[in-house]
């Protein structure tokens, strides 16, 4: 108990905006490292269990920002950020935001001069585990903004993870955030069109699975994610816990207007926002990015078997 008394007070104070599956899992491992917390969200009923373990809920953002010299902000995007934090009024002022939702370089250039104008220091960031990851040791957090405000939160933000300081460049966490997701979807959607390419043969993804990766992942990268997840696809299980279709198009959609702020081809991504497109279309806007797999079928199943032509 002393221990844990010890931590607490030496632990700064935070605030979490947004309680979403993330927010949640961010103001938890605060929690877990002892620091102080305010939560504010706009579904109050959000935050009861981070309550009953010890934070406090603000009734505002203004009370909750007040609260705390650094807000860590968890929102779908920078148009809701610019929502929630206007009526703040002046409440900011003098204090730290750390922004990790999502979004391209030029929105964080703009949110940096946003936060400056108000008064507030300011850092752009990017989460690169699943929610249960926060808070463990290897747990990746990018941000990017001035090395000084870093310098000076980076204890707290060593709470949630790894923190990696990119550059005073604002927008280079989040530039580096959909250059590393665009990698991550291009490898999924070809692992699940290549399963319904031999699914169409009668050939269960699991089976396949032991040779696509025995012979793909060797040389590229060591994960068992695709084969411990190759049975559900069998089952068309793919539960949206950790991550629903509608939040990686939100992802998908910031990795197509980043190719293009960047001024790089961006047929890609915008195929791959069309395919999710398609799968929410479809009712998979709640499950998980591997439903996308009921779309490949259904593509192959309407077009039938390929016949070589006259």
């Amino acid at each position: 108990m002393t221990t844990q008394r010890t931590t607490h007070q030496l632990s700064s104070p935070v605030t979490v905006v947004g309680l979403g599956p993330m927010g949640r899992a961010l103001a938890g491992a605060l929690l877990e490292k002892g620091h102080p917390l305010t939560v504010w969200n706009r579904t109050p009923e959000k935050a009861e269990d981070l309550v009953a373990r010890g934070a406090r809920s603000a009734a505002t953002v203004a009370e909750a920002v007040s609260a705390s010299p650094v807000t860590v902000m968890c929102l779908k995007d920078y148009a809701t950020m610019y929502e929630v934090f206007d009526p703040a009024g002046e409440a900011p002022a003098g204090r730290t935001l750390v922004n990790l939702n999502s979004g391209t370089p030029q929105e964080a250039q703009a949110a940096h001069s946003w936060a400056g104008e108000r008064g507030m220091e300011y850092l752009d960031g990017a989460i690169m585990v699943p929610p249960p990851l926060v808070g463990q040791p290897g747990a990746v957090f990018l941000y990017s903004g001035s090395r000084e405000v870093f310098d000076k939160q980076r204890e707290t933000l060593a709470s949630l993870g790894d923190p990696r300081h990119l550059g005073t460049d604002p927008g280079l966490a989040v530039l580096h955030n959909t250059a590393l997701l665009e990698m991550m979807f291009a490898t999924m959607n070809g692992w699940l069109h290549a399963a319904a390419l031999v699914g169409s043969a009668g050939v269960p993804a699991s089976r396949f699975a032991e040779l696509a990766f025995g012979w793909f992942m060797p040389t590229v990268v060591s994960n068992t994610f695709f084969l411990e997840q190759a049975a559900n696809l069998d089952k068309a299980h793919y539960p949206g816990d950790l991550g629903t279709m509608e939040m990686n198009l939100n992802a998908l959609e910031h990795i197509a207007r980043t190719s293009e702020e960047q001024g790089i081809h961006s047929r890609q991504p915008h195929v791959m926002k069309e395919i999710a497109e398609q799968a929410i279309a479809d009712g998979y806007g709640d499950r998980s990015y591997l439903s996308l797999f009921e779309v490949f079928k259904k593509a192959a199943q309407a077009q039938g078997p390929s016949r070589p032509r006259p």
